[in-house]
């Protein structure tokens, strides 16, 4: 009998694997980043070269940066925001008692 491995079984396994939560987190912040990049621009109804222009980088890098797949610093961010005409907004807030 061939026995499949559940998803939930391998994603389990492979959270507790040293520094496995740490690369999932920086990932969904990058994610989570680059989706709200991607969210302003579509609002102001901008194409990727359109906002590359405007921020001084390239259609690429933009399309990277909206997938998720670079972490920016936030010099990046803040060349983001002013093309975007938005505030930056960078700081801490506690964690819910539970996540502690």
């Amino acid at each position: 009998m061939n026995e499949h491995t559940k998803w939930s079984e391998i994603r389990d396994r492979r959270m507790a694997e040293p520094g496995a939560a740490e690369a999932y987190e920086a990932t969904r912040l990058a994610y989570e980043l680059g989706k709200s990049v991607r969210d302003l621009r579509q609002a102001r109804g901008w194409s990727q070269s359109q906002l590359a222009r405007e921020s001084g980088m390239t259609q690429s890098a933009v399309a990277r940066f909206e997938a998720g797949g670079t972490v920016p610093t936030i010099p990046i961010l803040e060349r983001l925001a002013r093309a975007l005409g938005v505030d930056l907004t960078i700081g801490f807030r506690p964690r819910p008692e539970a996540a502690a």
